[in-house]
């Protein structure tokens, strides 16, 4: 059987006003549109044409949530549980009730993420850098204060095997409340930064002074500065394992993850930041984290992530039909042009721009047809590990 979904956007106050409708070939709604969800989440399961919502179809069953997402200005930095630390943090919180305000896990599964750009450029924040190159960073703010005492703090662990005491410590330090004078002297150090440097770290610092403006004097910022500043252009994406700090900043693309609600917060937000569980889940190993490109050649790229819980793959269409084996809940999210989905049981349907259209597991095989560009999301291999 095939389906065809559409879902409304949600208005977070960090969406873009244009993004999407661009995306959609219409007119602006007036306000933020951030996300379009295309799942079975209870939070808001996609509508059926003809009627209903897709849960009723699936019985909220999808191991997977996959979203149209588009920023204007950043997402909270955040991180989220292995599978194993949400079961421990959701059985710790049973006496809880849901809307508590204390409450960190929203239930027993982990969120791993997969964000692929539709805009030439989309902008994010994935992952801690080497504290080599941090401190390298540092020395071309200048010679105030707050620079100082964070470089210092940053070398206390110089001799340890890797950077993740220090980087915890510092974290730490930075949202406990304490070090708001370090916080603000280091934000206005990279504002004067990120208007006269040139060359290595130009880029960088004129994001981190875009998001200082729009979150004065959040410690966050300074947190923001010890990440990898990412650029992706379209087609390219990243995969956010368990552990690893990330934010997006602006930008439109697809995304894909387990089907969880599991956030720990670390900055770049007004709502509650449970410092000490942040800490306990964060992976503060350091590096780039992988870019992942589309195929040169032919109609398909796959986008390998280690989970079971979702697979992604991008269709390139030219006139030529593509098939595809698929098992399991598969989707199919139409991001250009004028695409046709066929299911093995001979069902069709036409799937307009920023739809989607939704194949049960007897479909076995979908061909797309027509001329543009579309999303297959599906679950994992079986075997994958967390």
């Amino acid at each position: 059987m095939l389906l065809s979904l559409s879902n409304v956007p949600r208005d977070y106050a960090w969406g873009s006003p244009t993004l999407l409708a661009d995306l959609e070939g219409r007119v602006p709604a007036g306000g933020p549109e951030a996300e379009v969800w295309f799942g079975d989440h209870p939070g808001d399961p996609a509508d059926v044409r003809g009627g209903g919502t897709l849960d009723a179809v699936t019985g909220g069953s999808l191991p997977y949530l996959l979203k149209l997402l588009a920023a204007a200005s950043p997402l909270s930095i955040q991180v989220h549980p292995t599978i194993e630390q949400a079961r421990a943090g959701w059985a710790r919180e049973t006496e809880l009730g849901a809307d508590d305000p204390n409450r960190n896990y929203r239930d027993d599964n982990h969120k791993p993420e997969l964000i692929v750009a539709l805009s030439e450029r989309f902008e994010s924040l994935s992952g801690l850098r080497p504290l080599s190159d941090t401190q390298r960073l540092l020395s071309v703010l200048g010679g105030g204060r707050g620079v100082a005492e964070l470089s210092s703090r940053l070398k206390a662990d110089a001799d340890a095997d890797d950077d993740g005491d220090a980087l915890r410590d510092v974290i730490g330090w930075l949202l406990s409340g304490d070090a708001q004078a370090v916080v603000d002297d280091v934000i206005a150090s990279v504002r004067a930064a990120a208007a006269t440097v040139s060359g290595e770290w130009a880029t960088t610092l004129r994001a981190v002074a875009e998001i200082a403006d729009k979150y004065p004097g959040d410690p966050g910022v300074v947190v923001a500065l010890l990440m990898n500043h990412v650029v992706l252009h379209r087609g390219e994406g990243i995969f956010l394992r368990a552990g690893l700090l990330h934010a997006y900043i602006s930008g439109l693309g697809v995304e894909i993850m387990a089907a969880s609600d599991n956030v720990l917060r670390g900055g770049l937000t007004p709502k509650r930041i449970d410092v000490a569980e942040l800490l306990s889940i964060l992976d503060t190993t350091t590096g780039e984290v992988p870019v992942l490109r589309p195929a040169e050649v032919g109609a398909i790229t796959e986008y390998p992530v280690p989970v079971a819980d979702f697979a992604l793959s991008r269709i390139a269409l030219n006139g030529e039909a593509v098939s595809v084996d698929v098992s399991g809940p598969t989707m199919v999210l139409v991001t250009a042009g004028r695409v046709e989905v066929r299911g093995a049981s001979g069902d069709a349907v036409a799937i307009p721009v920023g739809a989607a259209a939704f194949a049960t597991p007897d479909e076995g095989r979908l061909t797309l047809s027509g001329q543009g560009e579309a999303f297959i999301a599906s679950p994992g291999d079986s075997s994958a590990a967390d």
